[in-house]
């Protein structure tokens, strides 16, 4: 498979109202052209990256369906499309969506994931949270939603891996799957309580990373002994109070230094966080004890650190998963068959990260203004 591509750039398009067309290959494409094709050798008309770069592209522009990028593809100009690569007509929806369906999607997310840490610029200690989500309209022959677990970095809101969870299993043991082509060391991986088990613990010690998870009912010992710790006498290490989305939130942070007998791998530092929330029209407070664990002692993460963190962790609900179901309308999708489901949710993914690449903040908006001419995102695509 090629590594370093060459692509020919025609130039049948207005120069002055696109002055940063770029003149080189692009990194990106030339990541998509290491995907292997799974078509026959035979009757291959369009090329695998240039299908891809389409449908990246229109999901750029907030295609929902392969129908939506196919319809992307004809609406665009034959001077746009010859800059990824399309030389003659485009891909139909039908070659578009068996193609899309025949991908090796973990395969594909490997690819993608890695060209997108290279992306990531993130000063200091590298935070990644781990969380899946279930794609709610991609219902297999076993009756169960297609579900995939993701890895976001908290800083950038890069997506930089993914895997789907099989039917006959959870979350948990994929994990490992997950992290196996992700460069980790040094990094800290945030995580909720369902992956608060010991032999993740001992895998991140081992492959040289930092955990801190979330402490929960599925580790009914260690929220007992964490319960138990003399909290009253430990004093806030960290306060925080928050005003939005219709209510107040006061949280408290107690950190304290953990001794040997605590029934989990390497756990240096324990928390408890003290979650009061209230309706900003109401009076009545809700109040929630969580406890999480580190590796990571006081020398290394400090109180105020921890607490951004694991405050930080739910980004990947708001920053990936609300972000694809509300702009992309995921789980109304009824791409079902094979690695479609997958594949589209990559392709999200991926245009999540190149607009956040751009600064973008408001992803919605950031897709309508990609809508506005075929040029912009397939030049986003060629200076990524």
């Amino acid at each position: 498979m090629p590594s370093s591509p060459s692509y020919t750039l025609v130039d049948q398009f207005d120069e002055d109202e696109f002055p940063d067309i770029p003149r080189a290959p692009a990194e990106l494409l030339a990541a998509l052209a290491t995907v292997p094709d799974p078509r026959a050798a035979q009757g291959r008309r369009h090329p695998l990256p240039s299908i891809l770069a389409i449908a990246a592209c229109a999901v750029v522009a907030g295609a929902k369906s392969l129908v939506a990028i196919a319809e992307w593809a004809v609406a665009a100009t034959p001077a746009a499309l010859v800059r990824i690569g399309v030389d003659g007509d485009p891909p139909c929806e039908s070659t578009i969506r068996r193609t899309l369906q025949r991908l090796h999607a973990d395969g594909l997310d490997i690819i993608l994931g890695t060209w997108a840490a290279l992306k990531d610029d993130t000063q200091g200690r590298r935070v990644i949270a781990i969380d899946g989500k279930s794609i709610r309209g991609a219902i297999g022959p076993s009756g169960r939603c297609r579900h995939l677990l993701a890895a976001l970095s908290h800083g950038a809101g890069l997506v930089l891996g993914q895997v789907d969870v099989d039917a006959k299993t959870n979350e948990v043991p994929m994990l490992p799957r997950l992290l196996a082509n992700i460069n980790i060391v040094g990094a800290v991986i945030t995580a909720d309580a369902l992956h608060c088990v010991r032999d993740h613990a001992t895998y991140l010690v081992e492959r040289h990373a930092h955990y801190l998870l979330t402490v929960k009912g599925n580790q009914p010992k260690l929220r007992r002994q964490f319960a138990a710790l003399p909290w009253a006498d430990v004093p806030i290490s960290h306060h925080a109070q928050d005003r939005g989305h219709g209510r107040v939130e006061i949280r408290t942070t107690k950190v304290v230094t953990v001794a040997a007998g605590i029934l989990f791998p390497h756990a240096s530092q324990a928390m408890q966080i003290i979650r009061k929330t209230r309706p900003l029209k109401g009076r009545k407070w809700t109040t929630e004890t969580v406890y999480a664990v580190t590796d990571l002692d006081s020398e290394h993460a400090q109180p105020h650190q921890l607490a951004a963190w694991l405050r930080g962790h739910w980004a990947i609900e708001n920053r990936l998963h609300w972000v694809r179901d509300v702009t992309w309308a995921e789980d109304l999708s009824q791409i079902r068959t094979a690695s479609g489901p997958q594949v589209m949710a990559t392709l999200r993914n991926l245009a999540i990260t190149l607009l956040r690449l751009t600064g973008a903040i408001n992803i919605a908006a950031a897709t309508r203004h990609q809508a506005r001419h075929h040029h912009r995102p397939i030049t986003l695509l060629l200076t990524c």
